[in-house]
């Protein structure tokens, strides 16, 4: 299987970050409007440093990458124009659904508020679908709008999200290094977006253990997990083969409470040694409920194509486990079961059509 015969076949991403899938080019031109220096104005030069500085094997390390890109999306256009060639890139790639998430906090440098930052990446978001479908691609893109962990904003943000859930935003999130910065450190927010019926997934279990994945759910009712890939640190494996599920493993699979995960992202930030032996196919194996992720496109120097691409060829994966992942996100989408169930009827009618399983009830 080659990544040409992939790129047809109709994708879903829940976990994709505005500020790490950047265009090299975009930032060297962002970058020159607003004087900010970068390690290289050559685009792709600079598209490999971006790779090559997030692998450094550390998610702190990783997270500096972001300190050129959200640099440069300080202004409205900044912004319209970076949601909107997300649109174009992700349709491009095959992409039919997405949610593009990010934290509206961090773009006010240059006088923006909150509010402003979230139209403006909603202009663009609308602009990329309308232009997708001037060229007959129908897609469909919400926004998650995203609180540091390490910052003590997230009731603003949380608010800012609900004012918004009519206007792009599908839901909340929270992210940032793991570590010091729990789930449960605002216990008051989780209560007012439950009581608002706003979906949430919380970043846990990738630079954190399963403590992390434990209050993400219990405390943040978290309805997807964020990657999640270090809930395997409570599979335990005995000398005869049998596996048993500690406590949080056991209630992730049985709620079968959604893995946002992202392989190429974690090989660079340590959660996973490479992309044979990367945790998703055993949590696919044992029937959690795994989704397949870039994470930051730019910084991982990746695609959905590339991921699926990568699982074929280095883990084994077959074009049903592909389409199985796939079907996953579709039910796991922040949107009404009406349109999950269409998201799962158009996906597997493209993989089959695409020839890359064979023919299944729409919609399984």
């Amino acid at each position: 299987m080659t990544s040409l015969d992939l790129r047809s076949v109709p994708k879903i991403v829940l976990h994709d970050h505005l500020d790490g899938g950047l265009r090299p080019g975009t930032v060297v031109d962002l970058a020159a409007a607003v004087d900010h220096p970068l390690p290289t104005t050559d685009p792709a030069a600079l598209g490999d440093w971006f790779v090559a500085a997030a692998g450094s094997g550390s998610l702190e390390r990783y997270l500096e990458t972001f300190d050129h890109t959200v640099a440069v999306m300080q202004t409205a256009p900044a912004l319209e124009r970076v949601a909107r060639e997300a649109v174009e890139d992700l349709v491009a790639d095959g992409v039919v659904y997405a949610e593009l998430r990010w934290a509206p906090e961090q773009h006010e440098r240059r006088g923006l508020t909150m509010q402003q930052a979230v139209d403006a990446v909603q202009r663009g978001i609308e602009q990329g679908v309308a232009d997708a479908a001037a060229a007959g691609r129908t897609v469909r893109v919400g926004q998650i709008v995203t609180a540091m962990r390490h910052a003590d904003r997230w009731e603003e943000v949380a608010r800012l999200a609900v004012a918004n859930r009519d206007a792009g935003v599908v839901g909340f999130d929270i992210a940032g290094a793991e570590a010091g910065f729990p789930a449960d450190r605002f216990p008051q927010v989780w209560r007012y977006l439950a009581d608002e019926e706003l979906p949430v997934t919380i970043h846990a279990g990738e630079a954190d253990g399963v403590s992390s994945v434990a209050t993400a759910v219990h405390r943040g009712q978290a309805l997807r997990i964020g990657h999640g890939v270090r809930i395997l640190d409570d599979v335990f494996v005995d000398e005869q083969g049998v596996v048993t599920l500690g406590r949080t493993a056991g209630w992730l699979r049985d709620q079968q409470i959604p893995l946002e995960l992202c392989p190429s992202s974690n090989v660079q930030t340590g959660a996973a040694p490479s992309i044979a032996q990367h945790g998703i196919s055993v949590l696919r194996d044992l029937d959690f409920a795994v989704t397949l992720n870039t994470d930051n496109r730019l910084v991982s120097g990746t695609s959905m194509t590339r991921e699926m691409t990568l699982l074929v060829d280095e883990a084994g994966w077959t074009g049903e486990d592909l389409l199985d992942v796939t079907l996953a996100a579709a039910w796991s989408a922040f949107v009404p079961h009406g349109d999950r169930l269409e998201l799962a009827r158009r996906v597997t009618a493209g993989f089959v059509a695409a020839g890359v399983v064979e023919d299944v009830e729409a919609g399984a």
